[in-house]
């Protein structure tokens, strides 16, 4: 049985805080950063900038930032590193990380990327076996909503990430993956879980993936007792220790703002969760037999969860052009700007101030 593999997250979306990875690096012990870049909006955001810079560019541009700061003290530590910031071109944030690495002279590095959640150009082939693309909320179809997708990505689980470090990758970066496949894959591949066989264990890092998924939320940025946590003006993000068995420890680097207790990770825990059967690509992970303990200062250990077979399919995120947003600003100066505002709501929208205020 291998000791605890100890998975610090440096980002929770992107445009997240540029110094997190060089803290999370030089701040204490880890195994394995981790950095989710990616959230559905997001996903529109790098179609965009894929559209205007071209193929090859649709990635996160910040984790070069990010990697720029810290990739020589990972390779030295023998820290892996795993992140989603690879977006919609997986194979293009390789490429420049590449080019990065070389400028640094850190040609050894070993880069792996997981491509296979881009189902844009196999949307008629999928079609034609059946497959509709039912809305989960509203259950349109997306030949009834009538607008091409810009972006289709499936929901990938660990494996691929498990793979790459299995192979010898120094940074394996992913597509669209769950949140929590970010620590499901590194997980499995210290411990060297079964995808078919060790549910509870999938499970338990499941559930650790989600509690860390999101950055400082976990260490008091998701909490309404906000008044509690010490230091939240440069809050410090959050690692998991998981054991062999799925079980977990949530911390943060001492001496770091924030606060993890049980409290800020059931906050945590409890965010973007429908039921307590949380399903992912790898294992449906039973969220209501979880037990937290507060086990020393900011460290609190997750047990009991429970793990049972993946869905069937897959969620596929999609973005279309299917509106328009603006807004718009007015500069008001000089005398009379009350009469001014009046006037120019009125020319706008046919509104006066007093219906605004």
């Amino acid at each position: 049985m291998r000791e605890p593999v100890r998975i610090a997250n440096c980002s929770g979306f992107f445009g997240d805080r540029l110094d997190a990875a060089r803290e999370m690096v030089e701040g204490g012990p880890i195994d394995v950063l981790t950095g989710d870049w990616l959230a559905e909006l997001t996903m529109l955001i790098l179609a965009r900038q894929r559209m205007k810079h071209g193929a090859g560019s649709g990635y996160a541009r910040t984790f070069l930032t990010q990697m720029e700061q810290v990739l020589g003290t990972c390779l030295d530590r023998g820290i892996k590193v795993v992140s989603n910031a690879g977006g919609l071109d997986p194979a293009g944030a390789a490429k420049a990380l590449r080019e990065k690495a070389d400028e640094l002279g850190l040609g050894r590095v070993r880069i792996a990327y997981v491509e296979g959640d881009d189902l844009l150009p196999r949307l008629d082939e999928l079609r034609a076996t059946g497959e509709t693309f039912t809305n989960l909320d509203t259950g349109e179809s997306l030949e009834s909503f009538g607008m091409p997708p810009l972006t289709a990505n499936a929901y990938l689980g660990g494996r691929g990430i498990t793979t790459a470090l299995a192979a010898g990758a120094d940074v394996v970066i992913t597509g669209r993956v769950t949140d929590a496949a970010l620590v499901v894959g590194p997980a499995a591949w210290w411990h060297g879980w079964s995808y078919d066989d060790d549910l509870d264990a999938l499970a338990g890092a499941v559930v650790a993936g989600h509690v860390i998924e999101c950055g400082a939320q976990a260490t008091g940025g998701n909490y309404a007792f906000f008044h509690e946590v010490p230091g939240l003006e440069h809050v410090g993000f959050p690692w998991a220790e998981v054991a062999d068995d799925g079980s977990s420890v949530i911390g943060k680097h001492d001496g770091t703002g924030g606060l993890v207790s049980v409290g800020t990770v059931t906050a945590q825990l409890l965010y973007e969760i429908g039921g307590p059967a949380y399903a992912n690509p790898d294992v449906t992970a039973m969220f209501d037999t979880i037990a937290l303990e507060q086990v020393g200062p900011d460290r609190v250990a997750i047990t009991g969860a429970k793990g049972y077979a993946a869905p069937a399919t897959a969620k596929v995120a999609m973005n279309t052009l299917g509106g328009f947003r603006n807004t718009a600003s007015l500069v008001l100066t000089g005398l009379d700007v009350e009469a001014k505002a009046d006037l120019a709501l009125r020319t706008i929208a046919g509104l006066d101030r007093k219906s605004v205020v």
